[in-house]
């Protein structure tokens, strides 16, 4: 089973922490479409082998289209690909996109996923990141949504600078308070060339502090798990059957394509990317080409995208895979790196999977690229 993101580039305005590719700019939004539509056509022998089980709306912010437009993108999906016949269809959306009105034509569409850019119910957190919406819009979004879908996630961001301990355990409860099944929740990062990295240097927001962020995660794990929500990967709290199909299909190294400028796609033994420049796309979509760079994956890469991307989530990383598909010098490397970390309670191995312990999950990324090999072949 395979799946298809579609990169929406446009955004109303620019968050103070987002690095993705975008433009606020909408000029070019119906020549955008049809590119997408021509690169959907132009690929679609990617795929002649493949079951498509998830549609992915990301961006920028695909919820700046109207109804109509995301049902042409998904008939062009559903013309020119297998689909399965109840797919995970997700749109992201920003709350002050989502009326009341909007809610109910996408409850109508082939949408069947909501995953809400919240981030905060609190105004101030929403003004420092610049988000386009204010904390009423954020409650009153949910409220409307939750009554036409059952399948809906929200972001949410910790360790940001002033937020305390109290305010973030009552984003989380607020959360709680509409029965949401699913929710994202990353730590704020400071992304150079962006206007919080800017701000940060000139003094005008305090650094981000990491043990801030460690703490406040260790709210949120220990929160939503008591409350019946898997942390199935770090950043990810699913209740049981609510997991992102999508997202779940990335971690365990499936197939997937992707469409629109900026987009990565992965084919199982290569990696490819759109360019990150929405001219140049067009214009390469419009004569026939596709403007894409690929990199052949060798085993090396292999190994460290299994061991970087298995240890987030709470499969982990198995120990025989590693032995049986790269071979046993890798097999050797991972179990004395690993020695340190299971001695700190940091890493566990159950049933030969290698897992992030709960004291682990919050430092897994700094874990893993101590375990990744290099050139070994």
């Amino acid at each position: 089973m395979s799946g298809i993101y579609i990169h929406i580039p446009f955004c109303k305005q620019a968050c103070h922490y987002c690095d993705f590719h975008f433009s606020t700019s909408m000029a070019k939004k119906d020549s955008m479409l049809e590119a997408l539509k021509k690169e959907l056509v132009l690929r679609k022998d990617e795929f002649k082998d493949e079951q498509v089980g998830t549609i992915y709306f990301g961006g920028g912010t695909p919820s700046v289209l109207d109804t109509n437009e995301i049902n042409d993108l998904i008939i062009t999906v559903q013309s020119h690909y297998k689909v399965i016949e109840n797919p995970e269809i997700t749109l992201e959306a920003n709350p002050d996109d989502l009326s009341n009105g909007k809610i109910v034509q996408l409850s109508q569409s082939a949408v069947n996923r909501l995953s809400i850019g919240i981030q905060s119910f609190f105004e101030e957190d929403l003004k420092m990141m610049n988000r386009a919406h204010n904390a009423i819009e954020a409650e009153a979004c949910i409220a409307e949504a939750v009554k036409f879908f059952d399948n809906i996630s929200i972001d949410l961001i910790y360790g940001i600078p002033g937020m305390s301990n109290e305010r973030w355990r009552q984003n989380i409860e607020k959360a709680l308070s509409f029965g949401i099944p699913h929710i994202s929740s990353y730590a704020l990062t400071v992304e150079p060339k962006t206007a919080l990295a800017s701000f940060i240097k000139k003094g005008l927001i305090p650094p981000v502090d990491d043990a801030l962020a460690q703490r406040h995660f260790q709210i949120l794990y220990e929160t939503l798990t008591d409350q019946g929500y898997d942390c199935y990967e770090v950043s990810n709290f699913g209740k049981p059957g609510y997991y992102s199909k999508n997202n779940t299909s990335y971690w365990l190294g499936k197939k997937y394509m992707g469409i629109g400028p900026s987009a990565h796609s992965y084919d199982g033994e290569r990696r490819s990317w759109n360019i990150s420049n929405n001219p140049t796309y067009l214009k390469a979509i419009e004569q026939g080409k596709l403007p894409m760079t690929s990199e052949e994956l060798s085993r090396t890469d292999k190994y460290n995208e299994y061991v970087m991307t298995g240890l987030r989530t709470s499969w982990g990383v198995s120990l025989d895979r590693i032995r049986l598909e790269f071979g046993e010098k890798y097999h050797v490397y991972i179990t004395e790196q690993i020695k340190k970390y299971v001695d700190r309670d940091l890493l566990t191995i159950a049933k030969g999977q290698l897992v992030a312990t709960k004291k682990g999950k919050f430092l897994v990324d700094g874990i893993a690229s101590d375990l990744f090999m290099v050139n070994l072949g």
